[in-house]
C-alpha cells in the first residue's frame, strides 16, 4: 500500500542549457505522465510483481486522463482514493538537464493529508496491506504517529519518503515518527539537509537513532544504509541519462518489492540502485522499469 501526494507531471529533457529567469529556452523533448512517489513507487513495485494499492486525492480532473488510466494499466489499484469536489489534482513542472532536474509544484490538493489518513475508511483499507509505504510530507507527525502506530500492532511494516522537506525534521514528534518505520529514504541531499551533518555516513548514523534501517540514495554511487550500527554500501549500474525525475521513487518501488520478497538488504539495495539507474534514461521514473526476470539478471552481473 502507498499513501501519499499523487502529481501530474509535465517534464521538458534534452535542454539544450538550465533555463535562467528572464530567458526562453526551447526543446522538443517533452512528456506528461502521473508522478510524485505515489505514482512512481507504485508502479514499479506492480512491473515487479508486487500487488499493489494506491491511496492518494486527487481533483476531478484525474479520473479518464492519460495518467490515471496509466495507474490502472500498470496494474495499480486505486481504491480508497479520494476525489476532491473542488481543487484540482497537484501538478509539477520539472525541467531536466544534465542528469538533474528543476521543479515547479501546485499541490493545495496536498495540505493536511493527515486527516485524510486518519479516516476510518482509509485506515480500514489500509489494513488489508503487508505493507505501507508513505510518500508524502508529514506535517503534524503527532497524528501521523498515532495512526500508524495503529496499524503496526495490527502487523503491518511501515516506510516512508518524506521528500524534500527537510523542516520535518525539527518538528517536535517527528523522531517519533521515523522510529515507527522499517526505512526511510532521503537521497543524500535530503538526508544532510534533515539532519545538519555534513557527511552523508554522518547524517546516516545520525537517522539510524531514529529509523531501524535508513537507507540514502546517492544517485550514479548507489545507496547507503545502516544496519546494526554499521554501514553498508551498495554499487549502481553506469547509465547515460535523460531525466532523473522520479527516478529516487523508482529505488523505493524495486526496494520494496525485494523486501516483500524476502530478499536481503544488500539484494533490496541493489534492485533499487538498477531500476533507479534505468528510470533516468527515459522521461518519467517508471518508463524503462526492467521485468523482475530481466532484474535479477542485471542484479547477478552488479555482484
Amino acid at each position: 500500500m502507498v499513501f501519499g501526494e499523487f502529481f501530474f507531471d509535465l517534464v521538458f529533457y534534452d535542454l539544450p542549457r538550465a533555463p535562467r529567469m528572464g530567458e526562453e529556452v526551447k526543446t522538443s523533448s517533452f512528456a506528461r505522465f502521473p508522478g510524485g512517489g505515489v505514482a512512481t513507487t507504485a508502479l514499479v513495485a506492480a512491473k515487479l510483481g508486487t500487488p499493489t494499492n494506491i491511496i492518494t486525492r486527487v481533483g476531478r480532473d484525474a479520473p479518464g486522463s492519460p495518467e490515471w488510466q496509466r495507474m490502472l494499466e500498470g496494474g495499480v489499484s486505486t481504491e480508497g482514493s479520494e476525489i476532491h469536489p473542488r481543487l484540482p489534482t497537484a501538478m509539477t513542472v520539472c525541467a531536466a538537464f544534465a542528469g538533474d532536474r528543476a521543479m515547479i509544484t501546485h499541490d493545495a490538493i496536498n495540505a493536511h493529508l493527515e486527516r485524510f489518513f486518519e479516516q476510518p475508511a482509509v485506515q480500514k483499507q489500509m489494513r488489508k496491506a503487508a505493507h505501507l509505504h508513505l510518500a508524502c510530507a508529514t506535517h503534524s507527525p503527532s497524528k501521523w504517529t498515532a495512526a500508524v502506530r495503529k496499524l503496526r500492532k495490527r502487523g503491518l511494516t511501515v516506510s516512508g519518503d518524506l521528500g524534500w522537506n527537510p523542516e520535518l525534521f525539527n518538528l517536535p514528534g517527528t523522531t517519533s515518527l521515523l522510529s515507527e518505520f522499517e526505512f526511510t529514504f532521503p537521497n543524500e541531499v535530503e538526508a544532510k539537509a534533515m539532519t545538519g551533518e555534513k557527511t552523508v555516513e554522518g547524517a546516516a548514523k545520525k537517522l539510524a537513532r531514529s529509523v531501524r534501517i535508513p537507507v540514502i540514495k546517492l544517485g550514479p554511487d548507489g545507496s547507503l544504509a545502516v544496519r546494526n550500527g554499521k554501514i553498508l554500501r551498495v554499487k549502481s549500474i553506469r547509465v547515460r541519462p535523460v531525466d532523473a525525475t522520479g527516478a529516487g521513487d523508482a529505488f523505493n518501488g524495486a526496494f520494496l518489492h525485494g523486501y516483500l520478497a524476502g530478499w536481503s538488504l544488500e539484494e533490496c539495495m541493489r534492485a533499487g540502485n538498477i531500476c533507479g539507474a534505468l528510470a533516468t534514461t527515459a522521461a518519467g521514473g517508471s518508463a524503462a522499469i526492467p521485468t523482475e526476470r530481466n532484474l535479477r539478471r542485471l542484479m547477478k552481473k552488479l555482484r
